[in-house]
């Protein structure tokens, strides 16, 4: 252990500089605000042709947690570089080649998702399916989210996410409450719901939908009720990219969407699509969700006017 401290001393040292900078520049650093319903709404325009980033946590708006963590593996990125150099250094001294970099190994798929088809087309698994109710009532789940934002609390969004999606939602939230932020959403309203087509992979269905809304975002401070970020008159025209799924092989109409449950605390009847909590005892309830669950967002663009 001695010989290693000693041999690698000097790179040691320039990690501990490079962490205590990186502390420094994150201090002094803003840190982001957004205010919709996953915190893509924010103060400066973005997208237009693109798209603008896998909806994330600790992305612009997550808080401290997130910048800590980019910035903990910048500094392990630059010590790594740095062993690689010192290593092809001395491979280079000793009359040796560079190692090549390796390809990626044969059959390794890319992250890029299966090839979309059409919508018209997934009728012949799902007979009942209806697009026409399908858009109206994402666009209702649409504005639902806006308001438990801004209330701060998503409990009753839970059968409509599966459980990462809502995982990753609510430690978001969490941050902006820790940090006695309220997310204010206003004058919400749905401009188009378009989906894209389908694509099956690993026993899912699953359905890409744009989503293009208008909506007033800003945040306040809990505290002392000023404006932090965004704006109160300000329109923003929002267009996101939603993935939803369910388990292939689900018929719409023989598995109804419309579940009543019996609270397992207090004994109510409970319309899971209606709420996942107990209004009598307000215990959450879980149930086995065979609907359209949302999976992911990922933000497109956004305009202020």
């Amino acid at each position: 252990m001695r010989e290693f401290i000693k041999k690698h001393r000097k790179w040691m040292i320039l990690l501990m500089a490079l962490f205590l900078l990186s502390l420094l520049f994150q201090a002094a650093m803003p840190v982001p605000v957004r205010a919709d319903f996953g915190n893509f709404a924010g103060d400066s325009d973005f997208g237009g042709g693109g798209g603008g980033g896998d909806w994330d946590f600790d992305s612009d708006g997550g808080g401290g947690i997130g910048t800590t963590l980019i910035a903990i593996a910048l500094v392990i990125v630059i010590l790594i570089v740095c062993f690689i150099w010192e290593g092809i250094k001395k491979l280079t001294g000793k009359g040796k080649k560079e190692v090549p970099s390796r390809s990626a190994p044969p059959g390794v798929a890319g992250s890029s998702r299966p090839a979309l088809q059409m919508l018209s087309a997934y009728t012949a698994l799902d007979p009942g399916f209806n697009e026409a109710q399908f858009r109206e009532r994402l666009a209702n789940l649409y504005v639902q989210m806006q308001q438990r934002w801004h209330e701060r609390n998503i409990d009753s969004l839970k059968p409509y996410f599966t459980d990462f999606f809502y995982n990753q939602s609510n430690m978001q939230l969490q941050e902006l409450i820790r940090n006695a932020q309220i997310p204010c959403t206003e004058r919400v309203a749905v401009l188009d719901v378009s989906p894209q087509g389908f694509y099956q992979n690993s026993g899912i269905d699953h359905v890409v939908v744009i989503i293009r809304s208008r909506i007033v975002a800003y945040i306040i401070n809990e505290r002392t009720g000023q404006v932090i970020s965004g704006s109160k008159t300000k329109e923003k025209f929002m267009t996101y990219e939603w993935d939803l799924c369910r388990k292939s092989g689900v018929i719409t109409g023989r598995t109804d969407a419309l579940q009543s449950v019996t609270c397992p605390h207090c004994g109510a009847p409970i319309n899971i699509n209606q709420s996942a909590k107990c209004p009598f005892c307000e215990s959450v309830v879980t149930v086995t969700n065979q609907d359209w669950a949302l999976n992911n967002i990922k933000g497109i663009s956004q305009h202020t006017r």
